[in-house]
């Protein structure tokens, strides 16, 4: 496993995921308004983009808040 960090694909493909009600609600694009702040960091490994929506409709924040999940970029 290799730790480190890099750059991210550009806000624009991103999705948001948020849980409300039991529903997993997927939206394309950024959601980080001004008044908002980043909370925390979290790095997944998934094979697919579906698996990613998931493992963070599983998260705590995901049914209080909101959680932006966007992809490492290719160097």
């Amino acid at each position: 496993m290799k730790l480190g960090g890099g750059g991210l694909r550009p806000a624009r493909e991103a999705r948001t995921v948020r849980v409300r009600d039991g529903e997993v609600l997927v939206t394309d694009g950024p959601f980080a308004e001004t008044k908002e702040q980043i909370a925390g960091l979290n790095v997944l490994e998934c094979a697919s983009l579906p698996e990613a929506i998931e493992v963070t409709s599983r998260h705590p924040i995901a049914s209080i808040g909101t959680c932006e999940l966007r992809p490492f970029a290719q160097l």
